[in-house]
């Protein structure tokens, strides 16, 4: 039972895309950043260079996967128990792992990593992973539209997408390559009232079978009409008509207001993530 790391990306995909790509809804994030690295190269999150790693098991099987884009968290997937105590030992000793300041991964794990760190650590985020269980309408229905966005919104779209991740917290700004690559499946709705633009919702690439939705954006001034309820029920029937299976999407769970929304539109949990950092 051995982690293998490496920054070679075609390597990873070799040994362990097919455990990955086996599940989608666990490992939607780790297929949408595998996505956006083969279609945008190793630049696609920064300059820093992308690393990865696998998990191998008694029968020669890989059982687990992760990977990291500095300065994003190492993001880790399902992963075996034998798996969470072989990655505690790497982090200790593992060059590649040296570097690593955060992590993100399922509640259990974070917390059995975070105790073989070594460092001290604080939790500095919690999400929970939902899936589309039957989309509902909102009720009641707010007043307005949605309508697919295209490039002429593209200056609004960086000023949504850079206060959504001002307010989240994830590092670095808007990539305008990332946007106009969204702008090209369709993948932003804007709800507008009154010819107007006064919420947004994404989606990513289908990949396998699942499309995840994010961000969901309706600026201060705005909030409590419905509107973001309205282009998450609209961004959802966008993602079944690109043709996914399954609709996935992850909430911070301090958000109760938006944790409630997502819950009336039909969605369901899955599992709880954690962020730990060190400090």
């Amino acid at each position: 039972m051995t982690w293998t790391f490496t920054h070679d990306l075609a390597a990873f995909l070799a040994s362990a895309g097919p455990a990955v790509a086996a599940e989608p809804v666990s490992h939607t994030r780790l297929l949408t950043v595998l996505d956006t690295l083969e279609r945008r190269g190793p630049e696609a999150y920064g300059s820093a260079e992308p690393f990865f790693g696998w998990w191998t098991g008694t029968d020669g099987r890989v059982a687990g996967a992760l990977l990291c884009t500095p300065p994003h968290p190492l993001l880790i997937g399902v992963l075996p128990e034998p798996a969470v105590r072989g990655l505690g030992a790497a982090l200790a000793g593992e060059p590649l792992l040296a570097g690593v300041g955060a992590l993100d991964a399922r509640r259990r794990d974070a917390e059995a990593l975070a105790a073989a760190w070594g460092r001290p650590s604080e939790i500095t985020a919690r999400s929970r992973l939902y899936r589309l269980a039957g989309l509902r309408a909102p009720d009641p229905a707010p007043d307005g539209r949605a309508r697919t966005a295209a490039e002429a919104d593209l200056p609004l779209l960086l000023d949504w997408f850079g206060a959504f991740r001002r307010e989240t917290g994830p590092p670095g700004g808007p990539s305008e390559a990332g946007l106009r690559d969204r702008l090209s499946y369709g993948g932003v709705l804007l709800w507008e009232r009154a010819g107007r633009p006064v919420a947004m919702a994404g989606f990513f690439r289908v990949i396998g079978s699942a499309a995840r939705v994010g961000p969901v954006y309706t600026p201060p001034g705005l909030r409590g009409r419905g509107y973001a309820a309205g282009v998450t029920h609209a961004v959802s029937e966008a993602a079944y008509a690109a043709g996914a299976a399954e609709v996935l999407l992850f909430t911070d769970l301090a958000d109760a207001t938006g944790n409630g929304v997502y819950r009336r539109l039909g969605y369901a949990p899955v599992e709880d993530r954690v962020e730990v950092a060190a400090v």
